[in-house]
């Protein structure tokens, strides 16, 4: 049996905030997960490579939409003040879309004058996952050629 990491519950809530902050649009919630310089990194359902400033991503992941997110905490390793956790985005929604749907992130964390903060989030459309992937989303979900 593995260790649990010293300061696993607090990084998993810090994570969890993103993935509630998603479901109810909410700015505050997403603001205070990251860190106000956090990076995006990921690959669409095409392999196609986007990437911003976590803040200039919060107008359109705070619009209201009709997805459901569950956060499937895959695993968590914590090395003193550095922390990655391996989240499964698992979305209700069936899309053909490629920037839609479920996800597979890296989430890298930071802990700044005693909180924790995401500083990177890094990612891939469930379909491009391999076995992190949710199950149910490669049913539902096709890859956009």
């Amino acid at each position: 049996m593995t260790d649990r990491t010293p300061d696993y519950d607090e990084i998993v809530r810090v994570v969890q905030l993103y993935v509630d902050a998603f479901n109810e649009c909410d700015i505050n919630k997403f603001q205070e997960a990251f860190a106000e310089d956090a990076w995006i990194f990921f690959t669409d359902a095409n392999g196609v490579l986007h990437k911003d400033l976590i803040a200039d991503s919060l107008a359109g992941w705070t619009r209201p939409h009709e997805d459901t997110v569950v956060g499937r905490i895959i695993s968590v390793t914590q090395a003193g003040d550095v922390a990655n956790v391996l989240l499964g985005f698992d979305n209700s929604l069936v899309t053909t879309d490629p920037v839609r749907g479920s996800w597979v992130d890296f989430h890298t964390l930071l802990r700044i004058d005693g909180r924790w903060k995401i500083t990177n989030k890094t990612a891939t459309h469930a379909t491009r996952a391999s076995w992190a992937a949710d199950r149910s989303a490669r049913r539902h979900e096709a890859t956009v050629a």
